[in-house]
């Protein structure tokens, strides 16, 4: 999945379009270093909050849904199509699910790791906290999966993507009938990528020694996500020796 529509003439800069409009503000020292950040924060953090409007007399909706790649196209090659398609699902029973249109816009957030960073790790004065953080949106255009099959096909997806992914290597297999007997209650989306814009915010503002405290600091630290902030900023560059 690329960053943008294609259309700007350098990275960083922002088209007029509406289609190509940036749908997160990223000033451009926390821009992805590389297409593959959004693609991969996408696939690791693949809950994300989706957001459509409800229409008159209705504020916005919004539900957090497990998100995939639509394996279909991801099967074919860059020269059978230039789409990027995302699969997801919901209860129908919500009430979101009701208020979406097919060929409507929508926006896709995913979250990805995000600590607090403390001056006290800066060693330097003045100094002020902040927040360190990664973040992927993504906008689009909805349809609806009305098919029961269909429907079945994304779950049977989600669930093998996210098995091999964070699972145990569930096999499924036996649950078949069980997932058949509950998919009518699904309701399946797709969602035809029109921009995804990602924010990594990993301390770039800081000189180098300063960045580096900060890395070492929460690679330390006994919390999850101040370690994947770290492998992130290690990513970005590596700690000082």
């Amino acid at each position: 999945m690329t960053g943008g529509s294609g259309q700007e003439s350098e990275r960083g800069a922002h088209p007029v379009s509406e289609e190509g409009r940036p749908c997160l503000f990223v000033p451009d020292l926390y821009r992805e270093p590389a297409d593959a950040w959004i693609d991969d924060l996408i696939r690791r953090y693949p809950l994300a909050l989706l957001v459509s409007n409800g229409g008159a007399g209705h504020g916005p909706f919004a539900t957090n849904v497990p998100v995939i790649r639509d394996p279909g196209a991801k099967a074919k090659s860059a020269a059978e199509t230039s789409e990027d398609i995302l699969l997801g699902h919901m209860n129908r029973q919500n009430p979101h699910w009701e208020k979406l249109r097919s060929g409507n816009p929508v926006l896709l957030a995913f979250s990805g790791p995000n600590a607090y960073v403390s001056p006290s790790i800066y060693r330097l004065t003045p100094a002020a906290p902040t927040w360190d953080f990664a973040t992927v949106h993504v906008r689009g255009v909805l349809e609806k999966i009305t098919s029961v099959e269909e429907t079945l096909e994304v779950v049977k997806s989600t669930v093998g993507d996210f098995e091999g992914e964070f699972g145990g290597d569930w096999d499924m297999s036996e649950s078949l009938d069980y997932f058949r007997k509950i998919v009518p209650g699904v309701g399946a989306f797709r969602v035809v990528v029109s921009r995804a814009d990602g924010m990594f915010k990993l301390s770039q503002e800081q000189e180098p020694e300063v960045r580096d405290r900060v890395l070492k600091e929460f690679t330390q630290r006994d919390c999850g996500p101040h370690r994947e902030v770290a492998a992130l900023m290690g990513r970005l560059q590596p700690p000082a020796t």
